[in-house]
């Protein structure tokens, strides 16, 4: 945790999600007006004091709208970020694990899935399966977004496999599926946790482009794609009306995006931001307790040198 708060984009990025996360769910308890309730005594008013963000032109407030919008964005994309990584994760480890035909059934899946128009399809079936609500959209969202990521985590667990503790825990007997759950899947758990804060800001923008589109999300329901469609003609005449769901939104992916990446840097010492830090580190102590700092050759052997490997033991029980 240190790491992560040390690193300032990280910290901003954790800070702003919050609150993005405390306007979404709670707003609605805090605003006077509920999100469908039609002011009539106030049609498209500016921001005032009975109405924080206004309203708009049937008199909606702007405020409650916003707040019940970015809540079903996010409530998406949490889902989608959820069930994909797990989809990623399950199937990437059984494909590094076991190898030879379920190895090769997985990545001819993942292939296939990637060469299909993954939008172009959802454009499609979602309206159709309309009547299963917001929940066909995640379904959907989270079956065309986990490709990349069992990727990633099959090379990882190709790596793994081999290790002393794994090759112990099959001359123990112990079953392929307690392996795969208990020393495999723990192992690229930083990977995974990375990966899933990405994809929720990857899963709120791809909701927020469907709904925009008049595929995703569908009335009287909103989403912050939904909000910036219908007021996207008034964003100059009336700019309350549009700027609170797109500032939203744009704050909310690039929040989640420098997250992220410190998540990386925290997690993966590997990383190059991790080792740029590392090294700042590394001089700013020698500096502080009166050692001479390493110059030439000596400086380049200390700062470039690889770290001395730590042993790696099993994350479970292995009897």
């Amino acid at each position: 945790m240190r790491r992560l708060f040390s690193n300032r984009g990280a910290t901003v990025g954790l800070v702003t999600v919050l609150l993005l996360f405390a306007f979404a769910f709670l707003g609605p308890l805090v605003s006077p007006w509920a999100y469908d309730y039609i002011d009539y005594t106030a049609l498209s008013s500016p921001p005032d004091g009975a109405h924080w963000f206004g309203t708009n032109n049937i008199g909606q407030d702007v405020f409650a709208q916003t707040a019940r919008g970015m809540q079903k964005s996010l409530l998406i994309g949490l889902l989608v970020a959820l069930f994909s990584t797990a989809i990623a994760g399950f199937l990437g480890a059984m494909a590094g694990y076991f190898g030879g035909w379920v190895d090769r059934v997985v990545m001819i899946f993942v292939d296939l899935l990637l060469v299909l128009p993954s939008f172009l399809i959802i454009a499609i079936l979602s309206p159709r399966l309309k009547q299963f609500g917001w929940l066909i959209l995640v379904a959907l969202l989270a079956l065309f977004g986990w490709m990349i990521t069992a990727r990633v985590v099959r090379s990882l667990t190709l790596s793994i496999k081999e290790r002393e503790f794994i090759r112990a825990a099959r001359y123990m007997g112990i079953g392929h599926f307690t392996i795969i759950t208990r020393h495999i899947l723990p192992n690229v758990a930083s990977f995974l946790v990375i990966d899933a804060t990405i994809a929720i800001g990857a899963a709120v923008l791809t909701e927020s482009g469907l709904s925009y589109f008049g595929f995703g999300v569908q009335p009287p329901d909103v989403s912050l794609g939904t909000l910036i469609a219908q007021n996207q003609n008034v964003a100059t005449t009336k700019p309350w009306l549009f700027f609170f769901a797109a500032g939203a939104l744009i704050v909310f992916a690039l929040a989640s995006n420098l997250l992220g990446d410190g998540l990386r840097d925290a997690l993966d010492p590997t990383s190059t931001a991790g080792r740029t830090g590392r090294r700042r580190r590394l001089r700013a102590g020698g500096r502080g307790r009166g050692g001479a700092a390493p110059v030439g050759r000596a400086a380049a052997l200390s700062e470039d040198a690889p770290a001395a490997p730590v042993p790696t033991r099993p994350t479970g029980e292995t009897r």
